[in-house]
């Protein structure tokens, strides 16, 4: 058998420690599916999902559906970019938890795109923060469809006297790619903020998400 590429992988390996940034993302794609597939020649794999995906980003954010027909796609490929989306989640609410303040919406955004940004459903999480607006606790609330999903005020409400927190962030994804807000989400919003008001909870903000994009309600001074 031709193992021509395990050469050909040392030497990347090898441009890889004298200088990362050297490297085209297709090399560097390459060297992670080395991982997945250890007795393949990676580079026409990589090579093809990226010409799919445009980008290493649009890879990031792809779904197994949409690789399914790529040449070369196998189950261990898919683990692979499951572990590395999760790992790239946890990485980013590993930051915001680390962080004292949240000092504006993007901090929010950010992670909540890491972990949100790619799902096909909308999902619903809630942010809680103690008094100096500090993180301390991140949970998904509910998940629906590819445009709603159903949102209870008091089960929120339960989860912030259980974590003895005063004040919340709203976070939910738009899978469809355009963040604005539907009629549904500002009625949500405005009778969220009626029920905290009645228990002297403070709703920080309402960060409606996509793959690249979010929207604060507070930012466009809809709170």
């Amino acid at each position: 058998m031709d193992k021509h590429y395990l050469g050909h992988r040392k030497r990347l390996k090898e441009r890889l420690t004298r200088s990362s940034q050297g490297l085209a993302d297709y090399e560097v794609l390459e060297l992670l599916l080395g991982y997945a597939l250890p007795r393949r020649d990676t580079k026409e794999l990589a090579k093809a999902l990226l010409a799919r995906c445009g980008s290493l980003r649009g890879l990031f954010h792809a779904s197994a559906a949409d690789l399914a027909d790529v040449p070369g796609m196998s189950p261990s490929v898919n683990v692979l970019l499951n572990v590395w989306r999760e790992f790239w989640s946890r990485v980013q609410e590993g930051l915001i938890q680390e962080r004292e303040v949240f000092s504006h919406p993007r901090i929010v955004a950010d992670f909540a795109i890491a972990r949100l940004g790619r799902e096909r459903t909308e999902q619903f999480w809630v942010a809680l923060v103690d008094n100096k607006n500090r993180l301390i606790h991140w949970q998904r609330v509910s998940q629906g469809t590819v445009d709603q999903t159903p949102v209870y005020p008091r089960e929120i409400l339960r989860l912030v006297l259980h974590h003895q927190a005063s004040g919340l962030i709203l976070v939910h994804n738009h899978p469809g790619g355009d963040p604005k807000p539907s009629v549904q989400d500002q009625e949500l919003t405005k009778k969220m903020q009626r029920a905290a008001q009645e228990m002297d909870i403070r709703v920080l903000d309402h960060i409606v998400v996509t793959d690249h994009d979010y929207f604060s309600f507070q930012a466009q001074g809809l709170l």
